[in-house]
């Protein structure tokens, strides 16, 4: 009988200890799979105190052989920076998938077997999937990402939720060897899935965005990203666009995973006649239409 595949979780946390126990439950008890935990957590800035997640990371670990806690004490500052240093840190060699793990949320049980049995035929080399947004108040809703993929959409945004991916080994360790050579140049980079997803892309692997969702994604007043959805997330979207740190990023990640187009990408024309090209969603490309179109962006 085969053995189950060994997938590596890697969780960035930071003050998370009112979810991250709930979180972990739902990763340790995930069925058809051999799962081991790597749990980083961000240093607090001088002038926060911890909440207990260190501590209660730490007694995680002594109580689980699989559980491993990183090293304590570097400040990250955000999710992102945390993430690539667990990318960098995790030794990757012996594992047949690499998956990404936020703090607050909640997976079903055959969230990583659905992802191994998409990549583990190796037709797809990394997965994806929509989300099941819930809030404190009891509302949920199904957040769709999973629109058919475009030449470009990776310059300009996400595959998802990173909380969704799973890499298959040869494109896990493909990425942690340019996080690695690259350290420097990702500082400039915020959101860690955005820059999986367009390395990936750019690099062949061929992405699966499931239509299914397999975690619960929880909304909270503390979300570094979230959902997006309502006014004020609009609102906050505009300014990004405004204040050009979405073009910085853009820029930024097209630098890394080709260069050679991050020039074109920097040009109104070229944008201009590749608008279909740049997000997967119909409205979405309209809406950055708009904002080229009126200099916003």
């Amino acid at each position: 009988m085969r053995n189950k595949p060994r997938i590596a979780v890697l969780l960035a946390a930071y003050q998370g200890r009112q979810w991250i126990e709930t979180q972990v439950d739902s990763i340790l008890k995930q069925q058809g799979v051999s799962v081991e935990l790597f749990i980083s957590v961000d240093a607090c800035a001088p002038n926060v105190m911890e909440d207990g997640t260190l501590a209660w990371s730490q007694a995680l670990a002594e109580q689980h052989e699989q559980v491993t806690l990183l090293p304590y004490g570097q400040r990250f500052g955000g999710a992102g920076a945390n993430f690539f240093h667990l990318i960098k840190e995790v030794d990757l060699e012996s594992f047949d998938a690499m998956a990404f793990a936020d703090q607050d949320d909640v997976w079903l049980p055959e969230k990583l077997a659905r992802a191994w049995q998409i990549i583990g035929h190796h037709q797809y080399q990394v997965y994806s999937s929509n989300v099941l947004a819930f809030w404190p108040d009891g509302r949920e809703q199904l957040i769709k990402k999973s629109y058919p993929q475009k030449q470009l959409d990776h310059f300009f945004e996400a595959a998802g939720p990173g909380c969704t991916y799973v890499f298959a080994r040869k494109a896990a360790l493909s990425l942690q060897q340019c996080v690695r050579q690259a350290e420097e140049q990702l500082s400039r980079v915020a959101l860690h899935d955005w820059f999986a997803y367009a390395y990936c892309r750019e690099q062949g692997f061929a992405w699966f965005i499931d239509e299914q969702a397999w975690m619960r994604y929880r909304q909270h007043a503390n979300n570094q990203v979230g959902v997006n959805t309502g006014w004020r997330a609009y609102l906050k979207r505009i300014r990004q666009v405004a204040n050009k740190s979405y073009r910085q990023q853009v820029l930024a990640i097209a630098e890394l995973v080709n260069p050679s187009l991050a020039s074109s990408l920097n040009r109104f024309a070229f944008r201009l006649s590749h608008i279909l090209q740049l997000r997967r969603r119909p409205r979405d490309r309209l809406a950055l239409l708009v904002m080229f179109i009126l200099c916003i962006y």
